[in-house]
């Protein structure tokens, strides 16, 4: 019963997953669901959940009741898990899509599961749901007597931070697994088990290694798109030779041109791994510095099209909008953690658009680096032993006997002043009056300019 989906009365395809884990063993099935491995030994990554002992080989290989819900980036492992959990422990397999099945669907499979558990064979349920995260609180709910009393094995999965997109029982009844992207190596070792298993392309094709690097690239973690790329490629080299074009006999060779021809995506040379990694990133970076947009916006595309991580690519931009606009425009550190959480949020190729928005409001910022090198004077004085003791008035006071010895006793509220500023000493005498922050004339910065020089003053006259 396992090799199949359990249809249940009144229940359409669509709630029930289009039977896209069914058809794994049949020739017309994509190349990525024909590929997924049969049992744990032949996962590609995921390296962390495989060791001996572990609650997943303890389910797969013990058959160990347990609800699973695993949370990863899409193309690591998720589905594929579902069904090894279903195949090697012999059970029934359902599944549901979170976008399409409601709580009616849930409830149906729950009850026919709790019914086969009281036949004379006994058979048991797994349920996979997809995108778990975009279920509804009833729904969750919903599953909850099920994963409970154990009527179903449930997998989920989603992209999603379950904390926050996973009611809270269904959390605590459920073993939560995390998954990792696949490496460059990783997806390397599917290709190459694609290209030659019989399940895949059985040795029919060849893949040249600027064609490989180029898939990587692309695929960017992400196994199901290098598998459906290939696949894409793969066609595209067979009609090339059917027309006369491939000479020789033997394995059909997949080059550059036809894989870029096939998934419409051309190649951008650039290695993630060596010098270009970090020219392009430093160009990107020097560009919204320069206030160049359109140069700027073009490196922000030859990352993406490389297969840049994108959060590395945010990460950058969280660092520019403080080390080079700061108070020229205080607003752009705000514009790119929000990027970076849009990424980590959304995924790409979406958000490319996050990305660059951020870029252009970073280029055509007022720039200053008065926060960096305010920071850096101040830690370089650190460094040289510039310390000293902090001001006994402005020691902490909070406690029986710290006015006895004059910690906080002179200390004047600056909310009592009319101005809001009191001129008191707070810095410790080795490097007080010392103007470690020099603000620019430049963009909203010439406003904190002329407020700082006044700040000064007050605090001077003492």
């Amino acid at each position: 019963m396992s090799d199949g989906l359990f249809e249940l009365p009144g229940v359409p395809a669509s709630s029930r997953g289009g039977g896209s884990l069914a058809d794994a063993d049949h020739t017309s099935a994509p190349l990525a669901v024909r590929m997924r491995p049969r049992g744990l030994d032949e996962l590609v990554g995921q390296q962390h959940l495989l060791s001996p002992g572990s609650p997943l080989r303890r389910l797969v290989e013990g058959d160990q009741p347990m609800s699973l819900l695993l949370w990863g980036p899409p193309g690591t492992g998720k589905t594929t898990i579902a069904a090894v959990v279903s195949h090697a422990t012999n059970r029934k397999f359902v599944e549901l899509s979170a976008v399409t099945a409601g709580v009616k669907e849930v409830r149906q499979v729950i009850d026919a599961a709790r019914r086969d558990l009281t036949r004379a064979d006994t058979v048991e349920t797994v349920l996979f749901i997809d995108e778990v995260h975009r279920f509804t609180k009833a729904q969750q709910d919903a599953l909850l007597p099920g994963v409970e009393n154990r009527w179903v094995t449930l997998v989920a999965a989603t992209t999603e931070n379950p904390f926050f997109s996973v009611i809270s029982p269904l959390l605590s009844r459920s073993l939560l697994l995390t998954l990792e992207s696949l490496t460059d190596d990783d997806i390397a070792v599917l290709l190459q088990r694609a290209l030659v298993d019989e399940r895949g392309l059985n040795g029919e094709f060849e893949l040249a290694d600027d064609a490989k690097d180029h898939l990587l690239r692309m695929a960017g973690g992400d196994a199901r798109r290098a598998l459906t790329y290939l696949e894409a490629a793969a066609g595209g080299a067979k009609a090339r030779a059917a027309e006369g074009n491939e000479p020789g006999e033997g394995a059909v060779l997949i080059d550059l041109k036809t894989l870029e021809t096939a998934v419409d995506r051309a190649a951008v040379r650039y290695d993630r791994a060596g010098d270009q990694h970090y020219d392009v990133a430093s160009a990107l970076i020097k560009s919204i510095r320069g206030s160049d947009v359109d140069a700027a916006m073009h490196y922000l595309a030859r990352m993406i099209e490389a297969g840049e991580d994108p959060r590395f690519i945010a990460r950058r931009l969280v660092i520019s909008a403080s080390e080079d606009i700061g108070m020229g425009d205080p607003t752009a550190l705000g514009v790119a953690v929000a990027a970076a959480e849009a990424v980590q949020l959304i995924g790409m190729p979406e958000a490319r658009i996050n990305l660059a928005q951020a870029v252009v409001a970073l280029a055509l910022a007022p720039k200053s680096n008065a926060v960096i090198l305010a920071i850096d004077a101040a830690i370089a004085d650190v460094k040289a032993g510039k310390v000293g003791p902090v001001p006994a008035h402005l020691r902490d006071a909070h406690y029986a006997g710290a006015k006895k010895i004059g910690h906080g006793s002179t200390y004047q509220y600056s909310h009592n002043d009319p101005r809001g500023v009191v001129g008191q000493q707070y810095a410790p005498d080795v490097v007080d009056k010392v103007d470690y922050y020099q603000p620019t004339r430049r963009g909203g910065e010439a406003a904190y300019a002329e407020a700082l020089a006044k700040i000064r003053e007050i605090l001077r006259k003492r």
